[in-house]
């Protein structure tokens, strides 16, 4: 039996973007073990994907995060005698857990293409995917599909990327659906990076067009610390959005494959929701679709990443950030041709 050690520690949105490799894995081995090697903020989403066998959370931020240390993971690591480490992240330090599992076989990315070049020197095999470079503005290959390469050296062609996460059961989605008379728009105002956030009162407009359009309420989703963005954009609303309860990974999937369709930058909940099949409207500007897009070619995008002056970066350097230039008219076209597709397949 071949034991695979996948190391993708965070942010969610790329946990998820590393799924369709523990699912090619199981397709190409399915009597061998594939363990993940996760930070414990990040855990949750992976409960979910039943091709992994083992879920190795670590608090690899200190403070009073759960999960074990740094050390007694690469002890736990070395324990598990690996065959093969993959490591998805690109860092010196998911690199060096890499490594220090102890399996004959680490596979990472190039040095152009790893988050810090020198995880390329912890790798017995790197792959380059080409194209000059993780940031290279000509890029055009999609993260996913940057992620599975990492596969080749240990000969697994992929073909379609896939997402197995389980169905869940969640009030949450329940509640939005009593709240909603059984149909709604999940709209997600918030995100980790300030220029990736598309003002709030221009969801506030774009859900009340929609209602007044199509009938549709909207759900605001929420992470920790926006919960105030929430209720306020609910709140300007004109009564045709609902802010949602606190919810865990689970209501968010729940509620994505409830929606009729999801608004939302480039983020996390974004990620899981394309992955479940949601439709999925994106907005972007800093980052650019064609890599951290939605994979379904009925989705729809509104972006201005063309003329971002601030690519990668958490805040805009500008004195007018490029999202700003996108007009709630455009939005709400765009959502209507996106509905009018009906549902991806997953």
């Amino acid at each position: 039996m071949t034991r695979f050690l996948i190391v993708r520690l965070g942010a969610l949105g790329d946990v998820v973007h590393a799924i369709p490799v523990a699912a090619a894995l199981r397709r190409a081995h399915p009597d061998s073990r594939i363990d993940w090697l996760v930070s414990a903020k990040h855990r949750e989403v992976l409960d979910f994907v039943p091709v992994i066998d083992r879920r190795l959370a670590i608090n690899d931020r200190g403070g009073s995060s759960s999960g074990p240390s740094l050390l007694h993971a690469i002890r736990e690591l070395r324990r598990n005698r690996y065959d093969v480490a993959i490591d998805l992240q690109g860092l010196i330090k998911s690199a060096l857990l890499s490594r220090a599992s102890g399996a004959p076989c680490v596979i990472g990315f190039s040095s152009n293409y790893a988050r810090e070049r020198l995880a390329r020197l912890f790798y017995t095999d790197a792959h380059d995917p080409g194209r000059g470079g993780l940031y290279n503005p000509a890029e055009t290959r999609h993260v996913v599909e940057m992620n599975l390469g990492l596969l080749e050296p240990l000969g697994v062609m992929p073909g379609r990327p896939e997402f197995p996460i389980e169905d869940v059961d969640s009030h949450v989605a329940r509640w939005a659906l009593s709240q909603t008379g059984g149909a709604y728009v999940l709209l997600n105002p918030g995100a980790a990076w300030p220029n990736k956030r598309w003002p709030p009162d221009r969801f506030a407009a774009l859900a009340a067009e929609l209602r007044n359009r199509r009938g549709l309420m909207s759900v605001i989703l929420w992470g920790p610390g926006e919960e105030d963005l929430a209720k306020a954009t609910a709140g300007a609303a004109d009564g045709a959005a609902v802010a949602a309860p606190k919810t865990t990974i689970a209501d968010v999937i729940a509620l994505a494959r409830g929606a009729a369709v999801m608004v939302s930058g480039d983020t996390g909940p974004t990620h899981l929701a394309s992955a479940v099949g949601t439709p999925i409207v994106g907005l972007y500007g800093p980052t650019r679709p064609s890599r951290n897009g939605p994979l379904s070619p009925d989705d729809a995008i509104v972006t201005r990443d063309a003329i971002c002056q601030c690519h990668h970066l958490r805040r805009c350097r500008m004195s007018r950030m490029c999202l700003l230039d996108i007009e709630v008219a455009e939005v709400v076209d765009t959502v209507e041709r996106r509905l009018s597709a009906g549902r991806s397949r997953v």
